[in-house]
């Protein structure tokens, strides 16, 4: 009896083992769900840059006139086909449009479509005075890197005030063009130069999204819009002149 009694208390102890084994793994996968979730909750991403650049994943993915409560939203991305830019500012809704090498079109529009699109909802900006020696995109970056080290990432970011020069971008290619590597996806793509204005830059930084919304060698991916709201595209250069960084308020 004692020892059938042994065996009972054997078997009932390595039960109860495996049940908490059990209970602890559930928990631990909870959690880091949880984690996960919590880290990227203010920042919505729908389809990746390199899926675009390497698959020709052209078409559209998101719906932009399908995104609820406008109020403080910012975002940006291609249009789908990369047939344009597109920029939400502050809930305005912007298209850009190559219609010749020197000249292009922006509209105010939400019927548009992306194959990616970056965007989240900001009603509160911190401001800062970028210092003189931050001229550049990569001094930019370094900056926003250094100012942000406690940040949840990635986040959105606003650049404001005036420019000596920039280089922007809209994408423009060929009907019908198969896509499966970044020469072919920048196709027909028209570059133009913008000289001594006053611009709006929205931008979103993450160390983790490197092909998903930036590019390879870089944390960012800005799109400027002239104040005249007359010019507006993918930034590639930018030679800052007096200026203003907004960073979210959590």
């Amino acid at each position: 009896m004692n020892k059938d009694r042994g065996l009972m208390t054997i078997k009932q102890r390595a039960i109860v083992l495996l049940c908490m084994a059990i209970l602890s793994c559930n928990t631990s996968k909870k959690e880091t769900s949880i984690a996960v979730e919590e880290t990227y909750a203010d920042i919505n991403m729908v389809g990746a840059m390199k899926n675009v650049m390497w698959k020709n994943e052209l078409g559209s993915i998101k719906d932009i006139d399908t995104i609820p409560d406008r109020e403080g939203l910012y975002g940006l991305g291609p249009e789908s086909y990369l047939t344009g830019e597109l920029l939400i500012n502050n809930g305005i809704s912007y298209v850009s449009k190559v219609t010749s090498d020197t000249t292009m079109s922006v509209e105010k529009r939400f019927d548009v479509s992306a194959p990616f699109f970056v965007y989240a909802k900001v009603t509160a900006w911190k401001t800062i005075k970028l210092p003189s020696h931050i001229t550049t995109i990569q001094d930019l970056e370094d900056f926003i890197e250094a100012q942000t080290n406690h940040f949840k990432r990635p986040f959105a970011f606003k650049v404001t005030g005036r420019i000596n020069s920039a280089s922007i971008h809209i994408q423009n290619l060929p009907e019908g063009t198969k896509v499966t590597s970044p020469d072919e996806a920048h196709q027909g793509q028209v570059s133009y130069n913008i000289n001594n204005q006053d611009v709006e830059i929205v931008g979103f930084f993450s160390t983790e999204h490197k092909g998903i919304f930036t590019h390879p060698d870089t944390f960012l991916h800005m799109h400027l819009i002239t104040s005249d709201e007359r010019s507006m595209g993918h930034l590639d250069t930018l030679f800052i002149g007096t200026m203003q960084l907004y960073l979210p308020i959590k």
